[in-house]
């Protein structure tokens, strides 16, 4: 058995607080980067993608939409062309830092709201992939196992990744429970590692209404916004490596 560990980085700029991400990233496989559309900018990416370098991890871009002031979480109206151009914008930005720094994309992870909306629709889903394609067709994309992301990116041949959210709760349907819901996000770190060692062994998950799904993901996402994210990090990969699960980039 094995498994992907991600995680969303460089959401800060180079004048704030770096956040975790120095302590986290000896603890994943996969950093997926702002591109600055949400969060991030030039500077942060650069000093992520090295970071990434130091510690052998996979570097992803990981765009939004156009929205800053609502770090990204705001579903937009916007036409398929200008998404497609931010995409390949923000996408082509990451990737030329790392190759600028020696380094080489490996996938793509949408943020936020586009990550959710691209999940239930299948036009935004195939102007996701349809952009990540454009950019480098040998990327992999990062999205939700059966949504309508991986319909649109098995249709157009694009390499895709089933991701499960360690902390966040899910619903009967697969999707994940709203932030605005109580319990959407998890903090019990024994329950979470319990949560993603079932997901790899058993390929299930409990639901917030407590049903049992199937659910079938290569990679597994963690969140670093928080203080005890590093703590968290190191106990999960200890614990997949304590329960013989190789944990490793995607391949």
């Amino acid at each position: 058995m094995e498994t992907d560990i991600n995680c969303d980085l460089g959401e800060y700029s180079g004048t704030e607080n770096p956040g975790n991400d120095e302590l986290i990233m000896p603890f994943i496989t996969s950093a997926n980067i702002a591109c600055g559309f949400h969060a991030g900018d030039p500077f942060t990416i650069e000093k992520t993608i090295m970071l990434a370098r130091k510690s052998g991890v996979k570097i992803g871009a990981h765009p939004s939409y156009p929205d800053r002031e609502n770090f990204g979480r705001a579903s937009m109206k916007i036409s398929d062309k200008e998404l497609t151009e931010s995409l390949i914008y923000q996408i082509g930005a990451v990737k030329a830092i790392a190759e600028a720094s020696g380094e080489k994309l490996s996938h793509v992870k949408p943020h936020g709201a586009l990550y959710n909306d691209a999940a239930a629709d299948y036009n935004l889903a195939m102007v996701i992939v349809q952009a990540v394609k454009s950019v480098d067709n040998s990327l992999f994309l990062f999205g939700p196992s059966g949504s309508q992301m991986q319909k649109a990116a098995d249709d157009e041949g694009l390499k895709f990744v089933g991701e499960f959210f360690a902390d966040r709760a899910y619903n009967d349907d697969g999707t994940l429970v709203s932030r605005k819901i109580a319990g959407s996000v998890l903090h019990d770190t024994k329950m979470v590692i319990g949560r993603v060692l079932k997901m790899v062994k058993d390929k299930e998950v409990i639901t917030i209404s407590g049903k049992i799904i199937h659910i079938t993901a290569q990679t597994v996402c963690i969140h670093g916004d928080n203080e005890l994210a590093p703590v968290f990090a190191r106990e999960l990969m200890s614990e997949l490596k304590a329960n013989g699960i190789n944990v490793q980039p995607v391949r």
